[in-house]
């Protein structure tokens, strides 16, 4: 579940893009619900949750989804990034927008790992 530093700035990037040109949902409960629906294209949730227990649930959903999920380091870059002035612990790119080929890059990236 650790990215390279270059992959965490991607994915920061591709969420500020999808948040303009495509559509995000932001917070652990709107993620889950999207993962859980079926419209989530990439997941990502922060590292630095505390409780972690809030987020524990992500990985296996995910997997049971065959969605993606990334972890970045900083709830508050998480929350810089989709926009909302705070930290947030997870976000879902729904519709990717222009961001479309760095989520392509991105979920290649995961599964080289």
């Amino acid at each position: 579940m650790d990215i390279s530093k270059d992959l965490e700035e991607k994915v920061y990037e591709a969420i500020e893009i999808a948040k303009t040109t495509g559509r995000i949902k932001k917070g652990i409960n709107e993620v889950t619900k999207a993962v859980e629906k079926g419209q989530a294209k990439l997941a990502v949730i922060a590292k630095d949750i505390n409780p972690s227990e809030i987020t524990m649930h992500m990985q296996p959903l995910c997997n049971e989804k065959s969605t993606p999920l990334v972890a970045v380091k900083s709830k508050e870059e998480l929350g810089a990034a989709s926009g909302i002035g705070r930290s947030t612990t997870a976000v879902a790119i729904i519709q990717e927008g222009e961001a479309k080929n760095l989520v392509k890059e991105i979920i290649s990236n995961l599964k080289n790992d």
